[in-house]
């Protein structure tokens, strides 16, 4: 396997060192930021999936401070960021192959997956198409089917110039492209994802479903999704939206260290969802002890 072109911006700061480029991945110039602890010798690996309409600088800095001393790896998705649109994108099969060419190519093995809504969704197709690349995931304010309370009208649809302008400034297209790619994605999430309960018990890693207690889609439906994954937690964060990553930041933050830091099967004093195998594991350890 070829692996990607990488022509590289360079930088050590605060104990990192920091990546950013532009590479070729699989034929398509792809916006890529790599961030490496400077002082720890084969650190685990994170890959961060910005948000639907957004970038990877949008939230990196938000998020950095929660996987101190990981590896982190993140790009911008086709027609996000400072990676230009091809034909195809932003459907999520489109967008789950293209993560997972990353993962191949540049990350070279498994990561712990982190994804914010959109970034989320591509993060759970991604555990079931190629579950030998996800070591854990980090969904935050994602959604695993279009049917979830949220409201996506294509006529509501209002891109703002400063918008077309940041986006022409980043990616170099014409900002007028902007209004295509904003109704592709309206398009997009009427119809997709389209996974659903039985899907998500297929998924066997720990993964920490966070949300804001008021987020676009209902609440029954970060529930489902929830109870449906048979290594998942939930953290809902009082008093914030789904831009939960900045409007509560450091607790945020805190969740998923302290998540990262545990992924061995919570044992509890009192489970009930958990019940069944919290008994099995008590079992197995006192054979084995």
């Amino acid at each position: 396997m070829e692996l990607p072109d990488i022509r590289s911006r360079q930088s050590t700061h605060h104990g990192w060192r920091r990546v950013v480029s532009h590479i070729d991945l699989r034929g398509h110039q792809v916006w890529s930021v790599e961030k490496r602890p400077l002082f720890k010798r084969n650190p685990e690996k994170v890959l961060l999936l910005h948000g639907g309409l957004s970038s990877t600088e949008s939230w990196i800095d938000a998020i950095s401070p929660a996987v101190k001393g990981f590896h982190i790896y993140a790009y911008d998705r086709t027609a996000h960021g400072r990676t230009k649109i091809r034909d195809g994108y932003y459907h999520f099969d489109f967008q789950t192959d293209e993560a997972i060419a990353y993962l191949e190519d540049v990350v070279q093995g498994p990561a712990h997956l982190i994804g914010w809504s959109d970034g989320g969704i591509i993060a759970l197709h991604v555990a079931l198409k190629r579950p030998d690349l996800v070591s854990s995931i980090v969904l935050i304010g994602a959604n695993y089917h279009h049917d979830c309370g949220a409201s996506h009208d294509v006529l509501t649809i209002e891109v703002k110039e400063e918008e077309k302008l940041l986006f022409a400034e980043r990616s170099g297209q014409d900002p007028e492209l902007l209004e295509t790619v904003v109704r592709k994605a309206y398009e997009v999430w009427m119809s997709e994802p389209n996974l659903t309960v039985e899907d998500l018990k297929r998924i066997n890693v720990p993964t920490l479903v966070l949300a804001g207690d008021d987020e676009p889609f209902t609440s029954d439906h970060t529930f489902s999704m929830y109870e449906a994954l048979p290594l998942g937690r939930l953290a809902i964060v009082p008093g914030s939206s789904h831009f939960v990553v900045k409007e509560k930041r450091e607790l945020t933050q805190s969740i998923i260290k302290d998540f990262l830091a545990n992924l061995d099967y919570p044992i509890t004093r009192w489970p009930n969802r958990r019940k069944e195998m919290t008994e099995r594991l008590t079992q197995e350890d006192s054979a084995n002890s």
